[in-house]
């Protein structure tokens, strides 16, 4: 039998995610994204809400929760809808830990876990994304090259969440067998780090172009060790991560557009009951919803361990296209209101256009 119910704990998620993203997201969202940073006392008090070491072994420090991709799309759908800048970078740490806690060694997971476990905030990130045409995840130009007992890691990586303050960066890049994530410190030789990247949308989040010069990495310091790692599922569950993201910032804008249209009076009657608008808006509420069945379907995948390549492409892809429509509706609906500061949808409109080409091309 399928069913679509969340757990109880999932739903406690979802509500205690819902209050923050109400109190400490949405009524700043703006001010951010205007000043174009995230002040400093925002990071501690997103780290108090425990979305790092809920899901961490109690061994490392952690909660000792389950790991559950769900229940992360659950809470990242309600944190976007507050704001889906600063919804990045309060789970920007949890890309870097999860990853470790899922596939790395025993001796990685005890040198870095117990940092992103502790009562204080420690930032690190993970590098995708890359500053080339026509960017393939699963194909990157990034590259490392066996050295002696360690690896030479050259290339460049852009929009990295946090990059400029990270402890720690876990890196993607081409093996000569595949593909590989290393682990690179902050501060490690060789590493360059751009200023603050000027984007579109996603304003208040620092975001960072690192450039790698042969950085020097320790064999101890590759995912998984001498074995490798399996790259592909650590990249589906940034797609589902991101789509969640996506689904929560749609939802915004629809649930800001309906008040609208039937508050907004023209020629003598509420705009929600203009035939074009109110299908539209009933259009939109088809979207949000079918985006969040396909993200949950991946996420599913991903926690029963089943092979979740396509299904996280498709809810990727889908949510790129259709948060950006949705978005776009947005704008139209409110008309002129649409492109000015007194009204929201403008920002989500430029958040939707740049979180939707983050990953660049996607292969199946």
């Amino acid at each position: 039998m399928i069913s679509f119910a969340m757990t109880d704990e999932q739903a406690s998620a979802r509500e205690a995610m819902r209050g923050f993203a109400a109190t400490a997201l949405r009524p700043n969202a703006r001010a951010y994204d205007e000043a174009e940073a995230i002040p400093d006392a925002f990071y501690p008090q997103a780290w108090e809400l425990g979305l790092t070491a809920t899901q961490l072994p109690e061994a490392y420090g952690g909660y000792g929760a389950p790991r559950s991709p769900v229940t992360n799309a659950v809470v990242l759908e309600e944190l976007a809808y507050g704001d889906a800048a600063l919804a990045l970078a309060a789970a920007a740490p949890s890309l870097f830990a999860y990853a470790v806690a899922d596939q790395g060694t025993e001796a990685q997971r005890q040198a870095y876990l117990p940092a992103l476990c502790g009562e204080r905030y420690h930032a690190a990130t993970l590098a995708v994304a890359e500053p080339t045409p026509a960017f393939n995840a699963f194909a990157p130009r990034t590259r490392a090259v066996a050295d002696g007992d360690g690896w030479l890691l050259s290339g460049r990586k852009c929009c990295v969440p946090l990059g400029d303050r990270a402890s720690h960066v876990l890196v993607i890049a081409a093996v000569d067998d595949g593909l590989g994530a290393f682990i690179v410190a902050g501060g490690a030789a060789g590493l360059s780090i751009a200023a603050a990247e000027k984007n579109l949308g996603l304003r208040a989040l620092p975001t960072a172009t690192l450039s790698f010069e042969s950085v020097r990495v320790d064999a101890d310091d590759r995912l998984g060790g001498a074995a490798g790692c399996d790259v592909p599922r650590l990249l589906n569950h940034s797609r589902v991560a991101l789509a969640a993201v996506l689904n929560g910032m749609s939802r915004a804008v629809l649930d800001y557009c309906v008040p609208y249209a039937k508050e907004r009076v023209a020629f003598g009657e509420a705009i929600a009951r203009k035939q074009s608008i109110a299908f539209r808006l009933a259009e939109m509420q088809m979207e949000v919803e079918s985006m969040r069945w396909m993200i949950w379907k991946a996420a599913s995948q991903l926690e029963r361990g089943l092979d979740a390549t396509r299904s996280t492409h498709l809810a990727r892809t889908y949510a790129g296209e259709k948060a950006l429509w949705i978005a776009d509706n947005g704008v139209q609906v409110l008309g002129g209101h649409g492109f000015i500061r007194e009204h929201p949808v403008e920002l989500w409109y430029r958040n939707a256009r740049t979180l939707s080409v983050l990953e660049g091309l996607a292969a199946v």
